[in-house]
């Protein structure tokens, strides 16, 4: 088979974890998400719960400065090896499937990516949330725009592009609007028609 590497891109509550999960099974790739924690854990004194702290965080700028191009600071260096271990694992002719990290644009480079972002609507990641989480309405709302905020900062510092903005993906789909399994359907559709089959 050859090489595809599948990033997704999502707002928190709207599933693109779930639709990330069940693309890899589809596929029979591995997928890349949780998995970088461990695997940064391993190459680090840290432990993968402190891993997790900083993971996918936006560096804190009054504890943080740049000596002859490196970082003093713990999220910006997670943040590149994550980099790293993606783009060698694309180098490699790996197919994968990645959450997060930036992927559309670090990866930009390798025309096996099919970069898709998972939106949805508001209500409809609440009541998700609300349900994961088993937390109140208003907690799941907070949830959601503490997540996504968070979300949009790591990535804007670490690219050019806007997080969100259509243009950097192949494909942005609302999971709202079909639900996750028929959103997952579509995506299949997509990939299997951009690989040639």
């Amino acid at each position: 088979m050859a090489q595809m590497i599948i990033s997704v891109g999502r707002e928190f509550g709207s599933g693109g974890r779930v639709i990330a999960e069940e693309l890899a099974k589809r596929f029979n790739i591995p997928i890349y998400d949780r998995h970088l924690i461990t695997e940064i854990a391993e190459k680090t004194d840290l432990s993968p719960e402190e891993v997790e702290k900083y993971n996918e965080a936006p560096k804190m700028k009054i504890f943080s400065r740049r000596v002859n191009g490196f970082s003093n600071s713990i999220e910006d260096n997670i943040a590149e090896m994550q980099f790293n271990f993606i783009d060698e694992k694309a180098k490699s002719g790996e197919s994968f499937v990645v959450v997060g990290r930036c992927a559309e644009t670090k990866l930009r480079k390798y025309p096996e990516l099919i970069s898709l972002f998972v939106l949805g609507d508001m209500d409809e990641k609440v009541k998700r949330v609300m349900k994961i989480y088993e937390v109140s309405e208003d907690e799941a709302r907070d949830l959601i725009i503490k997540k996504d905020k968070k979300r949009k900062r790591y990535h804007n510092y670490h690219c050019s592009g806007h997080w969100g903005d259509s243009r950097l993906y192949d494909l942005t789909v609302n999971s709202s609007r079909l639900g996750i399994e028929k959103t997952i359907d579509i995506l299949e559709k997509y990939i299997l028609a951009r690989i040639g089959k």
